[in-house]
């Protein structure tokens, strides 16, 4: 599980998710936003507990989250505002 915080103007909250979590997210944009579908970091098989690949996977998702940000400053597609809890603390 992955445990983001998220801050928004004075807002600030934490959301978990596991890596499939991600992987449905990154799904649905590809297909509704046509974002690059190599942006999300991939699933590795080999030694995925260990704690360098979790560290790492851990950065490129927080890389991942920014890009997405960026690339919609003004308002965040459903699915990711859903994704990041935006609708339980930001109205």
């Amino acid at each position: 599980v992955y445990i983001i915080q998220v801050s928004v103007g004075s807002h600030q909250w934490t959301v978990k998710h596991r890596y499939s979590d991600f992987h449905d997210l990154h799904e649905k944009l590809v297909s509704e936003k046509k974002i690059d579908k190599n942006l999300l970091p991939p699933k590795k098989i080999i030694g995925k507990n260990s704690k360098s690949l979790v560290e790492k996977r851990q950065k490129e998702l927080e890389v991942y989250l920014q890009t997405l940000l960026v690339k919609f400053p003004v308002a965040a597609p459903k699915v990711l505002s859903h994704f990041l809890h935006f609708h339980l603390y930001v109205s």
